[in-house]
């Protein structure tokens, strides 16, 4: 006996080949998971409401999204970083002739600031200037920490004029120690 033919000719007992899915229905496939996933998760609930008012934007209230001004970045950069202290001091640096007075700013600048020593480094043009920032000196350092805070400068240190620069050339003699050795 034989058995009945299937629907199109074939042998009710052998099974059908079905066809691999296309790239159009592997996309479905794909959605259709995603949706299942997002409502398994309860994100269609959200992205149905933020559909409704407009898409992603902020509104009429700040939020973290928001452009931040220039002044409140630096700030807010200056305070990860731990860079407060140093740049107060630089500003100091730039607000010099006001903290110790036309007269003396002519004479004297601020070199370096040592940060782990809280050592303010500064130059005089002339050791007269030096003898006299040095008995300034106290005062000063009350000053500048009444400015950037308490313990911003511990110390002030005082040098005065430095001498010509060394050269070095084809005429210096070897082992010389500079421009005062006489060769002998």
């Amino acid at each position: 006996m034989s058995e009945p033919d299937g629907p199109e000719g074939t042998p009710a007992g052998a099974q059908e080949a079905t066809p691999e899915p296309s790239g159009v229905d592997l996309a479905r496939v794909a959605l259709r998971a995603a949706k299942e996933a997002a409502r398994a998760r309860g994100d269609v609930a959200q992205q149905k409401k933020l559909a409704r008012r407009g898409g992603l934007r902020s509104g009429a209230r700040g939020d973290r999204r928001d452009p931040m001004a220039l002044g409140a970045a630096i700030n807010r950069l200056l305070t990860e970083r731990g860079w407060e202290a140093p740049a107060a001091v630089g500003g100091v640096m730039g607000r010099w002739p006001e903290i110790v007075g036309e007269d003396v700013a002519k004479h004297c600048e601020p070199e370096r600031y040592d940060e782990d020593e809280r050592v303010l480094v500064v130059r005089c043009d002339s050791t007269a200037w030096a003898t006299n920032l040095r008995l300034l000196a106290p005062t000063l350092v009350a000053r500048l920490n009444e400015d950037l805070g308490h313990g911003t400068v511990r110390l002030i240190k005082v040098n005065g004029p430095g001498g010509p620069a060394r050269r070095y050339g084809p005429l210096r003699a070897p082992g010389s120690t500079g421009p005062g050795d006489t060769y002998g």
